[in-house]
């Protein structure tokens, strides 16, 4: 399988704007009416707050703007760095809520069960679980599909009114739309700094950090913010249990 890093930049931008054009395609509608088929209703069970069922819950850009004045501890680079230069410097296009080293990996915000800051929780966390995930179906054909988790994670509401569907389609269309609009920029970024810099992807170098990382030793990585390429050192905490 070819890693999406080997892939020459301009193509993957090209691929991330035709899935941004399906997406604007898609009917308000039609996606209302996936929702309410489906008819799942959040029962705050907080699993989903958990590396249980996320790796991580990545920021866009103004929900950044919205924890640092909540808690600017509350936030960390998005873990899975997508570059590393040949120098050793890896590249990565936005920030993640910060998750304990508790036993599940809760989010930063989650406790005794429950999200502290709900009235004040971030995009993904607002539309969760319905995002739209492209699937191939035919040969040439793709097309965009809902998706729930139901059982333990939720429930079925046969009383789930279409009014509020119609709202979660439009909050999920704009989250779609900003989170691939941030990746197109961080590509574009990563791709002109490159070129000016004289940098190339070290897939080599990349494997190595990654090392280093995963053993709890220091890693310089820049983060994609705002338009901006900003430098941390980070370390893993190395938990016993």
């Amino acid at each position: 399988m070819v890693a999406a890093s080997d892939i020459p930049i301009p193509f993957r931008i090209i691929a991330l704007m035709q899935e941004r054009n399906r997406l604007f395609a898609y009917p308000l509608e039609q996606m209302a009416s996936d929702i309410w088929s489906a008819k799942f209703r959040c029962t705050c069970c907080g699993e989903c707050c958990t590396r249980v069922i996320n790796n991580h819950i990545f920021l866009l850009d103004h929900d950044v703007a919205e924890v640092k004045k909540i808690d600017p501890d509350a936030y960390e680079p998005a873990p899975d760095p997508e570059f590393c230069d040949q120098n050793g410097m890896l590249y990565v296009s936005g920030y993640a809520l910060r998750m304990k080293e508790d036993t599940n990996g809760s989010c930063w915000f989650h406790e005794d069960g429950k999200c502290r800051i709900y009235d004040q929780r971030f995009s993904g966390c607002r539309i969760y679980p319905h995002m739209l995930r492209r699937s191939a179906g035919a040969p040439g054909h793709v097309t965009w599909r809902q998706f729930a988790r139901k059982g333990s994670h939720g429930q079925y509401d046969p009383a789930f009114p279409f009014e509020e569907c119609l709202t979660l389609a439009q909050e999920i269309k704009e989250y779609e739309n900003a989170y691939l609009t941030q990746q197109i920029s961080f590509l574009e970024t990563i791709h002109e700094y490159f070129t000016v810099q004289n940098l190339r992807h070290d897939p080599e170098g990349y494997y190595d950090r990654m090392q280093r990382y995963r053993q709890g030793r220091a890693v310089d990585i820049k983060v994609f913010d705002e338009g901006e390429l900003v430098e941390f050192r980070i370390v893993k905490p190395i938990i016993f249990r």
